[in-house]
């Protein structure tokens, strides 16, 4: 029963959907028998097992910041001496390594329905007691199993930005696009108005794009994440509209002369960029939503 039911059982996958997808948390307790697939993949029955099985390097998060943004990148063999320093350590495209982790994350992504643009992954993340990740969101969504040892996540809904398309961890610099999204100043600690949540093994944890969340190990912690990177429409017009204006030869032309010092030569350059836009606007009118996705999405929707 691999997918969302499995994974959320004894919630369905269809009332999921219904009641949490996509903004909702969910967390659901107990070493499952729909799981156990998981919980019992040999790679997965330590840190000293992963690290044993692991062919590339593994991303260890510096103490400075406790988050990726603050991170370097150590050989496997090196990995378990940073982890008894302090130093959570990430195993990211786990999926590589088994084909049963492959077949649960493409399960997981049909079931959600997600474009197939979606950039869908497995992660592993290993915590030394009393270590986890500073307050910060995403810009994707994850389903977390607690594989080994309890963690203890503080989630609270985002206030500040609708939607975000970066990441943010709070004391990190700002990225300029997600500036320009704010509704209200970023808070400086995890938001008061948050909830808390004790995962043990076998439990999981849906956690929504966007949604504050900092996390605290007790013990050695391992958890296994299911992360999808979705496309917004943004991307899906961007994506149809690059495909579409490909087949110009005028579109396919040379950006020639957009930042030339010469008065002349940027003044032609931005009567030619007119004249192009001119000739989209009356293209444009003519899409539809079903021609996007049709270019988009291919053999999903036939």
């Amino acid at each position: 029963m691999r997918g969302l039911d499995g994974l959320l059982h004894p919630c369905t996958g269809e009332e999921f959907l219904r009641d949490n997808w996509p903004g909702v948390p969910y967390a659901v307790h107990g070493a499952k028998a729909s799981v156990r697939e998981l919980l019992e993949l040999p790679f997965l029955a330590s840190l000293d097992a992963l690290l044993g099985a692991w062919p590339t390097p593994v991303q260890a998060h510096l103490p400075d910041a406790a988050d990726e943004s603050s991170s370097v990148d150590a050989r496997p063999s090196d990995a378990r001496k940073l982890f008894r320093n302090h130093m959570s350590l990430l195993f990211n495209d786990a999926q590589d390594l088994s084909p049963v982790l492959k077949s649960w994350l493409n399960a997981v992504g049909t079931d959600l329905g997600l474009p197939a643009m979606t950039h869908a992954r497995c992660m592993v993340y290993a915590t030394p007691d009393g270590r986890g990740t500073a307050a910060h969101f995403d810009q994707n969504v994850n389903f977390v199993l607690q594989l080994h040892g309890t963690k203890r996540w503080r989630l609270a809904a985002n206030e500040h930005v609708q939607n975000p398309t970066q990441r943010h961890a709070i004391g990190q610099p700002l990225d300029a696009e997600l500036a320009s999204c704010l509704t209200a100043g970023l808070p400086d600690r995890m938001p008061a108005a948050s909830i808390e949540i004790e995962l043990n093994p076998g439990s999981v944890l849906f956690v929504p794009r966007g949604f504050w969340h900092s996390t605290e190990a007790s013990g050695e912690a391992l958890a296994l994440n299911f992360t999808f990177n979705q496309p917004t429409w943004i991307d899906l017009l961007g994506a149809a509209l690059r495909s579409r204006l490909a087949l110009s030869p005028e579109w396919r032309e040379l950006a020639d002369g957009v930042s030339a010092r010469s008065p002349e030569r940027r003044a032609l350059a931005a009567s030619r960029f007119d004249q192009l836009l001119q000739e989209l606007t009356y293209d444009l009118p003519n899409w539809r939503a079903e021609d996007i996705l049709a270019a988009t999405e291919g053999d999903i929707l036939s």
